[in-house]
């Protein structure tokens, strides 16, 4: 009971003092700090920039299992006003990043007081989720890359799904996600004269139009495909003056991250083929890029064991969630899987200004990393 105080006492903590994407480094701090009191074999510091993994390690060579948390809150102003409500202006934790990272410092405490008897269990803490930028600058690091693993395992909460029920889906688990910026380049003109310009208003309509022919919404079928308009952007407030320039944002979602790179060329020609059929220069760039979690089999067999073991509710996820988190990239490159910790049915959607994540479920989480790591590391 006191060692789940303390880590009640981190997360509130972290919750106070959240940093966005890249600027986690008070956050880390923080970490660290908790961890000397549960000091791994190992600590390799600054990967990503700001992240940060701890490893423990058996007494013999075997099986390497990482397991995964995000350190970064959201650009969000919080609404909350309890104690540990953030002091941050504008920047709060509605993901649950701080409860991720809590739940990972628990399982320190565990692996610190019973270590693996053969292999390595590696915690990382990661920097950047939320901006799609952390997993692919923590696999860039070179430091990152001498630490192979045979299973890559994280969790993420869930709000709507009972509380403590653990959340399995074999393949796609969530979708992948890309962020599409189109800019159109035209010419200014007098608005009395709009002839004598190349304005992209009818450009722009055109591609949002054959973009929404694209769309396959229906999740539950083939080929899904949801291509959302964020941002539209043209010319001025200048009410004599034909626009010259446009631009339009736009986030892309598919269960598949073959079919992502399918939908990616498509959408670019055909913004290519509308800008030159207006005679306009077009730009396009992609941002914010998240593979879809790709859970392999054995890895959610090994969740499924657990959650029976422990005696938890086990829900099987018929669909892909339609969010992006940037875990894929780590199941594109190990064996693993993603699986959800049910936040509790009347508690606040994740991203509300009003979100809080629920200590009730950091023991559960705890309970569900640890029996996996045995589960891998000592397996002959």
């Amino acid at each position: 009971m006191e060692k789940l105080n303390k880590l009640i006492e981190l997360r509130k903590e972290l919750h106070k003092y959240p940093e966005v994407s890249g600027n986690e480094i008070e956050t880390g701090k923080r970490i660290k700090s908790f961890l000397k009191n549960y000091p791994p074999d190992k600590l390799i510091s600054d990967l990503g920039s700001t992240g940060f993994a701890a490893i423990y390690k058996g007494k013999n060579p075997g099986k390497t299992v990482l397991f995964r948390c995000e350190l970064d809150a959201l650009p969000i102003e919080e609404i909350n006003i309890f104690e540990h409500r953030s002091i941050n202006k504008g920047v709060s934790h509605k993901c649950g990043h701080d409860g991720h990272t809590t739940i990972l410092c628990g399982l320190a405490t565990e692996l610190y007081k019973n270590k693996p008897e053969t292999g390595s269990v590696i915690l990382l803490f990661q920097p950047a989720e939320e901006d799609g930028s952390g997993a692919e600058k923590v696999f860039s690091d070179p430091n990152f890359k001498v630490l192979q693993s045979d299973y890559v395992f994280a969790l993420h909460n869930l709000p709507g799904y009972l509380i403590n029920q653990i959340v399995v889906k074999n393949d796609t688990f969530t979708c992948a996600v890309n962020s599409l910026i189109i800019h159109l380049e035209g010419k200014t003109a007098h608005a009395g004269e709009p002839e004598k310009g190349k304005n992209p208003t009818l450009a722009i309509a055109e591609i949002i139009t054959e973009f929404n022919t694209l769309i396959q919404a229906d999740i539950s079928q083939e080929n899904f495909c949801l291509i959302t308009p964020i941002y539209i952007k043209m010319g001025t407030k200048a009410y004599g003056v034909s626009a010259g320039a446009g631009e339009i944002h736009y986030t892309v979602r598919s269960d598949s991250n073959l079919q992502m790179q399918a939908i990616e060329i498509a959408l670019e020609n055909l913004a290519q083929s509308t800008a030159s059929k207006h005679n306009l220069k077009c730009e396009t760039s992609w941002i914010q890029n998240f593979k879809a979690n790709s859970n392999n089999d054995k890895a959610v067999e090994i969740v499924r064991k657990v959650a029976k073991m422990n005696h938890f509710e086990l829900l099987e996820k018929e669909k892909p969630f339609t969010w992006g988190e940037d875990f894929g990239l780590f199941t594109q490159n190990y064996p693993g899987a993603m699986f959800g910790l049910g936040s509790g049915l009347d508690t606040p959607a994740l991203h509300n200004p009003d979100y809080d994540f629920p200590d009730d479920i950091i023991a559960t989480g705890v309970a569900m990393f640890y029996q996996i790591s045995k589960e891998i590391t000592n397996a002959y």
